[in-house]
């Protein structure tokens, strides 16, 4: 099985190997200020299933013994790893997969910090595209 994927640009490009262990929806701190969004979808799996195929992803250290490794060209937040909490394992932004589709979520994760409104978010009006940009 190959699943490929990468950030927007395409200088980084990835392949995984098998499917992901499981899919989660982070709602942590960490998460939202490094996404600069109210939540994060991972897929968690062996950090041997994970073949960077193209470029270089950049690291940063963003709390503690948390790893992010992102695209040093478009800013696209690809990886994180955390060898004290997720030993041997790696979580890839399920979003970045080429069919972001292929594996949905089957929990959230780290709801006590997820913003009061977005428990909610499923009951907003929604639109197949931007209002008024049919």
């Amino acid at each position: 099985m190959s699943i490929t994927g990468g950030c927007q640009c395409g200088a980084i490009r990835y392949e995984l190997s098998a499917a992901p262990d499981r899919v989660s929806i982070c709602h942590c701190r960490d998460c939202q200020m490094s996404a600069g969004a109210p939540m994060v979808a991972w897929a968690v799996m062996p950090a041997g299933n994970l073949k960077i195929t193209k470029g270089t992803p950049a690291t940063i250290n963003s709390s503690g013994d948390s790893f992010r490794r992102f695209c040093s060209q478009c800013g696209t937040g690809l990886f994180y790893v955390n060898e004290t909490f997720l030993p041997g394992l790696v979580d890839v932004q399920s979003v970045t997969l080429d069919d972001p589709s292929a594996f949905p979520p089957g929990a959230q994760v780290q709801t006590a910090e997820q913003p009061a409104w977005a428990a909610h978010i499923h009951t907003l009006p929604a639109f197949r595209r931007y209002p008024g940009m049919d």
